[in-house]
């Protein structure tokens, strides 16, 4: 199971690398191929578009595909746009389309790791798995941030891009072996997942908008915390470590949220609610600009307030476990949405009005994404109600033998 949880992690990993990278080694790239801040902004939104639109078609091809190929193909997309990086650019426009590739691959890694997860790890463990499969997207900005000193620095930023696609391409033939193994008791079952979808479609799409909105103001509490300690008057190093440090505890945060989601079996996402409320109260500390409230403000936000992403995919997983992968690709859209247009509108409220007045509104973008939590887990109730209950196998020396619905 240790060995499933790392390969989805990884898989989740090579997806967001193609867009990670060009980030962290701007500026390296910039004196390359000559672009600008504007265009490298660009870039990133041209790549999480292309993941949102492509997201829904991916969660059906990898719903087709299963947990074996599905991987692979998501494996080979990232190899493709990683080294077409590293290797063919000679102009912006190379380069746009090579991430419209990886943007792909994004969204084809995510849903297939989800797929990877439903179904081997036994559902009474899938809370943690899908912690930790969550836990990817900050693990990978990291790397992002090591690649610059390590091998941008030294031998170029195109040996970043080269490295990570041996990495992908290592992602692509291990993640099939890991799915080929025989499925585990005590996995989720349920209908087909258009009959899932049928159903259920309007409830996923409440829970995406509420994703897209909690999306975007965590992101913009990542891409502006820094800046946000500087302007204050904390020095550029201390700020730094505020950030890795909050960094640490989000990680560590969604993979206890995940093994509390195991043991609790049962209503996350009121959880995912409540996560979203303290991260907006969280923010309006922020705002305040004082010292200790920063530090507080950024430690609960990142330890609580953005902690929910691994949660909220294993509850709509577990609400309609025929349909893994189609299910959290409407997710998805509005993680890809939400993320690729946080920090630019948060950007556009501190010029048009103060960095206060941006993270007041970040606080009601995720007070709003926790009330339609509320309302989407009331629809999907509903909407699942009409239908057979969701069945989840007993585990082995569970004292709770008969069928239960879990949502």
């Amino acid at each position: 199971m240790i060995r499933t949880m790392l390969v989805a992690a990884g898989v989740t990993t090579m997806g967001t690398l193609p867009i990670f990278l060009l980030t962290a080694q701007a500026v390296l790239v910039q004196q390359d191929l000559g672009v600008s801040n504007a265009q490298v902004g660009t870039a990133a939104t041209v790549f999480f578009a292309t993941a949102a639109l492509g997201s829904v078609p991916a969660g059906r091809l990898a719903e087709r595909l299963g947990g074996r190929a599905s991987p692979a193909v998501a494996g080979l997309l990232a190899v493709v746009s990683l080294l077409g990086i590293a290797l063919f650019p000679v102009s912006y426009a190379f380069l746009l389309a090579f991430l419209v590739v990886g943007g792909l691959g994004n969204a084809m890694g995510q849903v297939s790791a989800n797929v990877l997860l439903a179904q081997v790890v036994p559902a009474r463990r899938q809370g943690v798995a899908f912690g930790v499969k969550q836990s990817a997207i900050p693990i990978s900005t990291l790397l992002g941030g090591l690649a610059v000193p390590a091998i941008g620095l030294t031998l170029g930023w195109r040996w970043a891009y080269a490295g990570a696609a041996a990495f992908a391409l290592t992602m692509a033939l291990v993640a099939p072996q890991v799915a080929s193994r025989p499925q585990r008791t005590g996995r989720a079952s349920g209908p087909p997942f258009d009959a899932v979808v049928a159903t259920a479609t309007a409830s996923l799409i409440v829970i995406a908008i509420g994703t897209g909105l909690a999306s975007a103001g965590t992101n913009a509490l990542g891409a502006y915390l820094v800046i946000w300690s500087v302007h204050i008057g904390v020095g550029a190093g201390a700020a730094g470590l505020l950030l890795a440090a909050a960094s640490l505890l989000s990680i560590t945060a969604r993979i206890l949220s995940g093994v509390a989601a195991d043991r609790r079996g049962g209503r996350n996402l009121p959880v995912v609610a409540g996560q979203l409320a303290v991260g907006a109260v969280s923010l309006l500390l922020l705002a305040t600009g004082g010292t200790t409230a920063l530090v507080v403000g950024a430690l609960a936000a990142f330890a609580i307030g953005w902690s929910w992403p691994g949660l909220l995919i294993f509850a709509v997983v577990r609400s309609s476990p025929g349909s893994p992968a189609v299910s959290t690709s409407i997710i998805q859209v509005g993680a890809f949405v939400g993320g690729a247009s946080g920090p630019g509108l948060f950007g556009l409220l501190v010029g048009a009005f103060s960095f206060e007045a941006a993270w007041r509104a970040a606080a009601c973008s995720l007070a709003l994404a926790a009330v339609l939590m509320l309302v989407g887990r009331r629809l999907l109730v509903t909407a699942l109600g009409r239908r057979t209950p969701v069945v989840v196998e007993a585990s082995e020396g569970a004292s709770r033998t008969g069928p239960r619905v879990i949502r």
